[in-house]
């Protein structure tokens, strides 16, 4: 599965839990929460003030 901005958090956390330090990296301290499961990256990027081209690539980059 290849990361994009339009990937769902809960998806990328489903199948890759080891990406979850690049999100608390940036502040995103509730992926447990409901909300954030369904949002995209680039939906939480935006609320978190965070480059979501920036961490896909990291995301990406890690799984490499």
């Amino acid at each position: 599965m290849e990361i994009t901005k339009n990937s769902i958090i809960g998806d990328v956390l489903d199948k890759y839990p080891q990406t979850a330090p690049l999100f608390f990296s940036i502040g995103m301290h509730c992926l447990g929460c409901p909300a954030s499961r369904g949002e995209t990256i680039e939906e939480a990027c935006m609320v978190h003030g965070a480059d979501a081209d920036e961490l896909v690539k990291n995301l990406n980059d890690a799984l490499k």
